[in-house]
């Protein structure tokens, strides 16, 4: 069984900086991609970024320039840095395991979960 377990989450002036991290067990890491999604309340689920086996990323354009997604496979932990964060970032973080290793922004591709860490950004 899959477990994904995230930290990092907190709350941040406009302007400041966090790491959020996602820790997986239960399938070999290295071989699917992972992403990063948000939810605002009232809002859908969207796409953050997200990072293939072999490091290649691609991102919403929303946080283009200010979020990196990295990985370490060795850790099986997945991160995303985010600076410049904005009151328009609020929203709970989901890292997300994809059942592939491929392209896409889909959360429907993503077939594990975590449970969500809260990003709340004051102006």
């Amino acid at each position: 069984q899959v477990q994904l377990v995230e930290s990092g989450g907190g709350l941040v002036q406009t302007g400041g900086s966090l790491r959020l991290s996602c820790t997986a067990s239960g399938r070999t890491f290295n071989m699917y991609a992972m992403g990063w999604f948000r939810q605002a309340p009232g809002k859908e689920r969207e796409f953050v970024e997200a990072i293939r086996w072999n490091g290649s990323r691609y991102y919403a354009d929303s946080v283009k320039g200010r979020f990196t997604i990295s990985r370490d496979n060795a850790k099986n932990t997945v991160f995303l840095q985010m600076n410049s964060l904005k009151p328009e970032d609020t929203a709970v973080y989901y890292c997300a395991q994809q059942g592939g290793n491929y392209y896409s922004t889909d959360s429907r591709e993503y077939d594990n979960w975590g449970q969500g860490t809260q990003v709340t950004v004051s102006s």
